[in-house]
C-alpha cells in the first residue's frame, strides 16, 4: 500500500452487522428500480468516493470481482481503502471489470465494459455512477420487472444522450450492464431489464 494503515479511512464499524444491513438495503434498491434508498450505515470512505459508493463496494465487491476506477476516482487513497477493506483487485482493463466507478460526466460510460452473453448474461459489469444528486433534475419514467406500472425518478447531471445510451443498453437484454447511481449516502439502481423514456417528463 502507498500509505500506512493508520491513515486509512475506517470501513464498517460493525462489519458483520453493517454488511448484512447494507446488503438488504442494496437488494431493496434492485428489487424496486428507481427507488432512492438511503444507506444509513454507509461508511464515510476516503472522501473522493461517496459514502454510498464505498458502502456498495464494501458490501458486494471482493477478491473475485475486479474493479475499474475512472481517473477521477483512481487515487492511491481510494485504491488503498478498497484493497484493504474489500480485498478487491483494481484493474486497468474495462472489459475485465465486474464493477466500475465513474463520474456522471464520463465521456462514454457504456463503452468497453462486459455485457455478458446469451448463455451467461450474468458475466456483465455493474457501473456505479456518481451523480450530483438523486431526486433532483429532469424526471424520467421507467418500466420493467420490479415496477408496478411505471416509476418516476430524477437523477441530476445526466443528459438525453446518456439516456439514449441507456436505451441501447436495455435493448441488449438479457445482456447489458446494470446501473447504480450514488450521491452522498443515497443509492438508486436501474438493472438492464428496465426501460427508461429518453424524453423527461418535468424537472424537480
Amino acid at each position: 500500500m502507498n500509505g500506512t494503515l493508520s491513515s486509512l479511512s475506517p470501513g464498517f464499524a460493525d462489519p458483520s452487522h453493517n454488511a448484512q444491513q447494507l446488503f438488504r438495503e442494496v437488494l431493496d434498491a434492485f428489487s424496486h428500480p428507481g427507488r432512492i434508498v438511503t444507506l444509513a450505515d454507509a461508511p464515510h470512505g476516503p472522501g473522493t468516493i461517496s459514502p454510498a459508493t464505498a458502502a456498495y463496494l464494501l458490501t458486494l465487491a471482493d477478491r473475485d470481482t475486479p474493479l475499474w476506477l475512472a481517473p477521477a476516482f483512481d487515487t492511491p487513497t481510494v485504491r488503498d481503502y478498497l484493497r484493504f477493506h474489500a480485498g478487491v483487485p483494481i484493474i486497468e482493463d474495462r472489459a475485465a471489470a465486474t464493477f466500475a466507478v465513474l463520474p456522471h460526466d464520463d465521456a462514454d460510460p457504456f463503452e468497453g465494459f462486459a455485457l455478458g452473453t446469451d448463455t451467461y448474461p450474468d458475466r456483465s459489469a455493474t457501473l456505479v455512477i456518481e451523480v450530483p444528486a438523486l431526486g433532483a433534475g429532469p424526471v424520467r419514467t421507467g418500466r420493467g420487472p420490479g415496477i408496478k406500472g411505471e416509476a418516476q425518478f430524477a437523477i441530476a447531471g445526466l443528459d438525453d444522450w446518456f439516456w439514449r445510451q441507456c436505451a441501447t443498453n436495455h435493448a441488449l437484454f438479457p445482456c447489458g450492464v446494470d446501473l447504480v447511481f450514488t450521491s452522498g449516502s443515497q443509492l438508486l439502481a436501474l438493472p438492464r431489464s428496465i426501460s427508461v423514456e429518453v424524453s423527461p417528463c418535468t424537472s424537480r
